[in-house]
């Protein structure tokens, strides 16, 4: 994919549209092209936080005002190191959580009120082991949002994925 294509897919006023130096994070960074595709969308004097356990990309196309503090580290067991963050971005990796309420109970206490949760994901429940070993379909993420307390869930954008089993989607997702 494409850098002008990962901001298609997460372009969204609630991420464009948000507030004045922003402080966000992405987790599971890995290569960066999702914060770097972030880095396009937010304002001057905004945070970027690429978190990864394994290898973090590097950061170019980044806008001049905005910053990038890479974290490296796992984001189910170690603390962020953000302190309370305006937006989570998690391009393809939520679906290598396992539990996933738990989970996304510890992403609440990271956000501020209001704050943006932005999922890009494979819309299948069908487990790729390995690659794709905990998915969620479109509607089980909507499901699984709304009982955990997140308020207007919606979909952004879908397109078809460069492995052809599943399309991919995008959702966005409000702390009340």
């Amino acid at each position: 994919m494409e850098l002008k294509d990962a901001v298609a897919l997460i372009n969204h006023p609630k991420v464009s549209s948000g507030p004045a130096g922003a402080h966000w994070a992405d987790l599971g960074a890995g290569s960066g092209l999702f914060s770097r595709a972030l880095g396009q969308l937010l304002g001057p004097g905004s945070v970027i936080y690429p978190v990864d356990r394994d290898r973090l990309g590097n950061f170019p196309d980044i806008p001049e005002g905005v910053r990038v503090l890479p974290r490296s580290l796992d984001f189910e067991r170690d603390s962020w190191q953000t302190g309370k963050l305006d937006g989570i971005l998690m391009a393809n990796s939520l679906h290598y959580v396992a539990d996933k309420p738990s989970f996304l109970t510890l992403v609440k206490s990271y956000l501020n009120p209001g704050g943006v949760l932005l999922i890009v994901e494979y819309d299948s429940d069908i487990p790729v082991p390995r690659w794709v070993p905990y998915p969620l379909s479109f509607s089980t993420a909507r499901d699984l949002l709304a009982t955990a307390g997140f308020e207007a869930v919606s979909r952004i954008s879908r397109r078809p994925s460069l492995f052809g089993r599943a399309s991919l989607y995008s959702m966005v997702a409000q702390r009340p």
